[in-house]
């Protein structure tokens, strides 16, 4: 089977060598759990180091904002996108009601319909092989019952599979103990991280857990891990695994 290297330190160790080719992974958090800086990383490297292009879908932050927390581990996103072996879509100015200058943008109001279309576009435009959509809980704000973002992450979820890229879907977590926003995230795809960010001894410190990876063995334990100059490091440790499912 097919892998794909991550580029977080620490991780592809964990999940049988990294993530099956083409699958579509949810990784959830609360705030500052490190959500986006994972899915910087897991495009940076993977355009930089392994020759497959990526796109970033962001719905909540502005792409020049990204670009800047970028720079802070050295991760030029301007140098990549000039060789189109990456791509920024912008669908957060348009939820915000401001213009963009991307040229990979929402701009005739947000649905889900257009934004499909959007990452049709910048896939087929960069060949990509990696995709992460930040954050998906965006998507879930505009409607009333779990199912309804069921269904529509199902549509968006498909269309990932037909594209075959690897994709991470980013969902914001409100309570301790949930998997992600709405409580339907996680059934529709094929792998749940989850980050958190807690409080010891008056410290504020970081863990990983890998609740699911299908057709993977991977560890069952919470693994420590750090926001340093090159991006998240995890401390791995000797865990125990699941049987490939």
């Amino acid at each position: 089977m097919t892998r794909t290297k991550t580029g977080i330190s620490g991780l592809d160790e964990l999940i049988d060598g990294g993530l099956v080719e083409g699958s579509t992974i949810l990784v959830s958090g609360g705030i500052g759990s490190g959500k986006t800086i994972f899915g910087l990383q897991f495009l940076y490297h993977g355009a930089s180091k392994y020759d497959e292009p990526g796109v970033y879908v962001t719905l909540e932050t502005r792409p020049n904002d990204l670009r800047l927390e970028a720079l802070q581990f050295g991760w030029d996103l301007e140098a990549l996108e000039k060789k189109k072996s990456l791509i920024i879509v912008d669908a957060a100015s348009s939820k915000a009601g401001l213009p963009t200058s991307e040229k990979y943008a929402i701009r005739r109001g947000f649905d889900v319909s257009t934004l499909a279309e959007e990452i049709y576009r910048a896939v087929d435009d960069s060949k990509a092989k990696r995709l992460v959509i930040d954050c998906i809980s965006a998507l879930g704000m505009k409607f009333n019952e779990p199912s309804e973002v069921r269904s529509e992450l199902f549509r968006i979820s498909a269309l990932l599979r037909e594209l075959k890229v690897t994709s991470l879907l980013m969902s914001e977590t409100i309570a301790p103990d949930a998997h992600s926003r709405a409580g339907v995230e996680q059934f529709v795809t094929q792998g749940l991280i989850s980050l958190n960010l807690f409080e010891d001894n008056g410290t504020l410190k970081r863990d990983l857990l890998i609740w699911k990876m299908r057709q993977t063995s991977h560890s069952l334990k919470k693994h420590i891990f750090a926001i340093g100059k090159n991006g998240i490091e995890i401390k791995s440790k000797k865990s125990s695994t699941t049987k490939k499912r």
